[in-house]
């Protein structure tokens, strides 16, 4: 049978409309089963809890659980790696972290291009770091710890949770800066090292103030600055490293992504989600007590912040010759 020409129109005109309409439809019913998020760490750390803060408010407010699976191995490129080989459908998510733009360039072989092959949601934080030295250093400020470390180069040693990790890489960049020779030793961990830390074994670390921020208090360490560019609200008396530093920053940060082709339509609703959750003053608070600051934004905002850290980062890691272990 013959359709009249308008019929066949209609027909085509309304076929073409059907992906855009199944997308559509896709957005508003997703979630519609659980879905995971895959943290490259293990369980009780810093990263995990807020993990499992955004993903008590995602299942609040979607109505689907939002399950928090650990996959700790290789600085967090092992749970990376699984998020990348899992379906494009945004039913499997990954907590993305500074280390992962660190890791880009750390690592000579991965089985995966980050920047490439995970799409970005939502940016959710920044962490703060602090430059903090044992009781015994003689150095109440920056300015008299770069003259200490001039007058004694090669003895002061430097602590980090290992090769590539935050502590190192900022303690790296604050060395190419100032121009001092400090000594950096690597444990397996941020805690063994501010265990040696706070046994004056070590004099001085670049540590994630969640960690730190008790013994800073009771006078067990002192801190000489936060990294971040602004002063933190958790030590507002301290300085930033910039103030005697110009240029001086760095900062951990962290956020949401999938694997790469996930529906725009399910990372958009995604990061309104997200960005709700960032206004909400009880998520704010407990982001706080962390030691974090909301990072709110779009995908594109998040896009462009990875984009910005793996270069920056590459520059210090090349530039200092660090390779993974």
């Amino acid at each position: 049978m013959k359709l009249p020409r308008r019929n066949f129109l209609h027909l085509a005109a309304s076929a073409a409309a059907l992906p855009a309409v199944s997308r559509i439809a896709r957005a508003q019913t997703y979630p519609t089963r659980p879905v995971r998020i895959i943290v490259g760490f293990a369980a009780g750390g810093p990263v995990d809890i807020i993990a499992r803060l955004i993903s008590q408010w995602l299942s609040e407010r979607l109505g689907q659980q939002f399950m928090v699976e650990n996959r700790p191995g290789a600085g967090s490129n092992i749970g990376t790696e699984a998020v990348v080989r899992a379906p494009a459908d945004g039913y499997t998510l990954l907590l993305i972290t500074s280390t992962n733009a660190i890791n880009t360039t750390l690592y000579a072989k991965l089985n995966f291009n980050f920047v490439r092959d995970i799409e970005p949601v939502a940016s959710l934080l920044r962490t703060t770091h602090i430059m903090a030295v044992h009781p015994s250093v003689p150095a109440k400020t920056v300015p008299e710890f770069i003259a200490y470390a001039a007058a004694n180069p090669g003895k002061i040693n430097i602590a980090s949770g290992g090769i590539g990790s935050a502590p190192h890489i900022y303690g790296e960049l604050f060395k190419t800066m100032t121009g001092v020779d400090l000594v950096q030793v690597h444990y397996r961990g941020v805690g063994p090292a501010l265990v040696d830390l706070l046994a004056g074994q070590v004099q001085v670390i670049f540590v994630n103030s969640a960690a730190s921020i008790e013994y800073i208090r009771v006078g067990r360490l002192r801190a000489l600055a936060v990294t971040t560019a602004t002063r933190s609200e958790a030590l507002p008396d301290v300085p930033t490293v910039s103030e005697f530093v110009p240029g001086y920053e760095a900062s951990g940060w962290h956020g949401i992504g999938s694997p790469k082709s996930t529906p725009t339509e399910v990372i958009d609703k995604l990061n309104r989600e997200i960005n709700t959750a960032l206004a909400d003053a009880k998520i704010k608070a407990q982001l706080a007590d962390l030691g974090s600051t909301v990072l709110a934004g779009s995908p594109a905002d998040f896009s462009k912040l990875i984009a910005d850290e793996t270069e920056k980062w590459s520059k210090v890691i090349r530039a200092a010759n660090i390779k993974a272990e």
